[in-house]
């Protein structure tokens, strides 16, 4: 490599994702929770690097560091014992199923949303949810659906272990917490009418 040029390691968490080589460049950029490393430099560059990482860490969170669970216990297809010990708020609830970057639900499902232009149909229809399931019935379907149906492409909303697919922004922790399962739960129980 001709002294023009420096080796450039793109790294997530401590992870090589790819390295390629770039000419030499005095700024350092930092882009999402991609933290440019660089190999071969002079120290300065190298602590500039490390402070970036440093900062990256801590507004982006650590992906390592992983969410506490709250244990739960299965009774048939039921988690029938609220994870938080208290009942959720339903207007909580459905703001998080409304919400298309929080809950995603309407990505898959449809249901009683008029204000909602684009709903989904891949899943079941949300309206007379309550009917359908019980309060336990409905919290375990939120917080692992595979173990109702294995083959479900609902994602578990509650589980960090043995996901393939997860974005690194969701690395060792849940899409929601319990407060949040509680708050679901909470409003898809009380939509008892089978009508949008």
């Amino acid at each position: 490599m001709d002294s023009g040029h420096v080796e450039r390691t793109l790294t997530w968490a401590g992870s090589i994702v790819r390295s390629f080589p770039r000419k030499r460049e005095p700024r350092i950029f930092l882009c999402g929770p991609w933290v440019p490393a660089f190999a071969g430099t002079s120290g300065g560059e190298s602590r500039a690097g490390l402070a970036l990482a440093c900062i990256a860490a801590l507004v982006f969170g650590a992906p390592s560091a992983r969410a506490e669970l709250k244990s739960y216990k299965m009774v048939g297809d039921t988690i029938p014992e609220s994870l938080t010990g208290m009942k959720g708020d339903p207007a909580k609830g459905r703001a998080i199923v409304a919400n298309r970057q929080v809950g995603l639900c309407l990505l898959c499902h449809s249901g009683p949303f008029p204000e909602e232009r684009f709903q989904g149909t891949l899943a079941p229809d949300l309206a007379g949810a309550g009917t359908r399931w019980s309060p336990g019935q409905l919290r375990l379907r939120i917080v692992d659906s595979t173990r109702v149906n294995p083959a479900t492409i609902m994602p578990p909303y509650y589980r960090i272990d043995g996901l393939t697919r997860a974005a690194p922004a969701f690395a060792g922790k849940p899409v929601l917490n319990a407060e949040q399962i509680e708050d679901v739960v909470a409003y898809l129980s009380t939509l008892r009418d089978e009508k949008k």
